[in-house]
């Protein structure tokens, strides 16, 4: 008798099970993973029959689903959804309240070293992951695009008004869409397929920035992706992708990988565009 797969301890590892074995699961099931990850709000809340509808199955899909990765059934693990919901909005003031300064000593300097560590670890596991192929056509396509188009919201948007600043100074166009202004829609209608896109966006996946990729995706223009999972809703809206693992100390994240990579990809821009003036 074959015995049941474990199941997963927490959300994470969830994502990570799913993204290894994802391309071994049945079509529909495939289907069902690539939702559910894009969407762990709208899961953790829906009933079966919306949560199906939206995902493009059948209720029964998300039972055989639930109980092919160890839980007795979807109601399972809609609860191993609820919970990280729980955890997430957990507030800052929990967060601070959660930092251990028991250790002796500068508490400060303590907390300085704790994020030092986070972010030296995310930079670590950049250069260890690094894809020096998806580099090169990332660089290559934003390189030969008449405006480059920063899309991201919330925080993923940091690394892109390091983007847009850099941009600026070195004589590059660049437009940047998830201000406030409300115009980020009408702003991609002007974008080309001569033009090119570099869209941000980690978990809990922000639908707007997944929406403008998809717009842009429509009017033919290439994306150079920047995310954190192998099921990130980017994934098969863009021409290369860069998946990223941030490290954090007491739930708190640096994005020292998404922000040297944002530099890196800048100044390979603009080094190639100064080869090909000459």
């Amino acid at each position: 008798m074959t015995s049941s797969p474990e199941r997963p301890a927490s959300f994470d590892e969830l994502c990570e099970r799913l993204a290894r074995d994802r391309h071994a699961m049945p079509k529909r099931l495939s289907q069902t993973a690539i939702y559910m990850v894009g969407h762990p709000d709208e899961v953790a809340f829906g009933t079966a029959a919306t949560i199906a509808e939206a995902a493009g199955v059948q209720p029964s899909t998300l039972v055989r689903f639930a109980k092919s990765i160890g839980f007795d059934g979807f109601s399972d693990l809609q609860t191993l959804f609820r919970e990280r919901l729980r955890d997430r909005n957990q507030s800052y003031e929990a967060r601070l309240n959660a930092l251990d300064h028991s250790s002796e000593g500068d508490e400060g300097r303590q907390l300085l070293k704790g994020l030092i560590a986070a972010g030296q670890d995310s930079l670590a596991r950049l250069e260890q992951d690094f894809d020096s192929l998806a580099f090169e056509r990332a660089s290559t396509l934003l390189a030969n695009a008449g405006t480059i188009y920063l899309c991201a919201r919330r925080r993923a948007f940091p690394p892109l008004i390091q983007m847009r600043y850099a941009f600026a100074k070195l004589g590059i166009r660049s437009e940047i869409c998830g201000s406030i202004n409300g115009i980020d829609e009408d702003l991609l209608l002007m974008a080309t397929p001569s033009d090119a896109a570099i869209v941000v966006s980690f978990l809990p996946y922000s639908d707007q920035t997944i929406a403008m990729a998809r717009q842009l995706k429509d009017q033919g223009v290439p994306i150079a992706a920047i995310t954190d999972s192998p099921l990130s809703p980017l994934v098969p809206l863009s021409e290369v992708c860069f998946q990223l693992t941030e490290a954090d100390f007491a739930g708190f994240r640096t994005l020292a990988a998404a922000i040297t990579l944002a530099m890196a990809l800048t100044v390979s821009v603009a080094d190639r565009r100064r080869r090909l003036s000459r």
